[in-house]
């Protein structure tokens, strides 16, 4: 089980990382995610970086160590990370890696309540996700070709990652799609059954009776 932590916001993370290579104010910190493109990996909030920066200061992750000063640009405090804050990005870091948790996307949370909608709509809509997905995956391909040449691959592996999920949710959407074209999947009838007329099928008003646990974690 991952630890529960002070500061749970990966940025917080990306931040330590950051300031572990080299002391810098929060500017430039903004500028060097986007320069790297962590904005595709890392929900950030450029407005509240100062606020993060601010968190880990008070938690002793962080420290003030100098000032910045460029001909007549204001004054800009310049942060590095602390022995506390490089022990807890370690640690923090290695967790994640290690440990799985509950991340809930949102994907996930729409394929739960699926049978609201009609099975042809559902159809049509994984469609439509299925050429949004490989406009993406076309361009991830594209940014791993060009990044190949010039960077090491241990800087583009979360970009290898991203597009290996991408392509593994469109094997699933076009075999899921597959099965809802030719009625092969279970329950189709009583799902059709249910928008037709409105009413819960019978089948599945027993499976709440039953009281059938649908969690993977759960023993029957």
């Amino acid at each position: 089980m991952a630890k529960r932590r002070k500061l749970g916001n990966p940025l917080a993370l990306t931040v330590m990382v950051l300031l572990s290579e080299r002391p810098m104010h929060p500017y430039e910190i903004a500028q060097t995610l986007r320069r790297r493109g962590k904005e595709h990996s890392v929900k950030i909030n450029f407005g509240s970086l100062y606020t993060v920066v601010q968190n880990l200061e008070k938690h002793g992750y962080v420290e003030v160590t100098g000032v910045q000063r460029q001909g007549n640009r204001p004054e800009r405090t310049l942060y590095g990370i602390t022995e506390a804050g490089r022990t807890e990005m370690l640690d923090w870091l290695s967790d994640l890696i290690a440990v799985p948790v509950d991340e809930f996307p949102v994907f996930d949370t729409a394929l739960s309540l699926l049978p609201v909608l009609p099975p042809d709509e559902v159809a049509e809509l994984l469609q439509d996700r299925e050429q949004a997905q490989n406009v993406r995956a076309a361009a991830l391909r594209g940014v791993l070709t060009q990044l190949g040449d010039l960077l090491p691959r241990v800087f583009v592996v979360e970009s290898e990652y991203q597009l290996h999920m991408i392509e593994a949710q469109l094997e699933w959407i076009r075999g899921f799609r597959k099965e809802l074209a030719d009625s092969s999947i279970s329950g189709i009838e009583e799902w059709k059954a249910f928008h037709e007329t409105g009413e819960m099928p019978r089948d599945w008003q027993d499976l709440d009776e039953r009281n059938i646990v649908l969690d993977p974690g759960h023993t029957v």
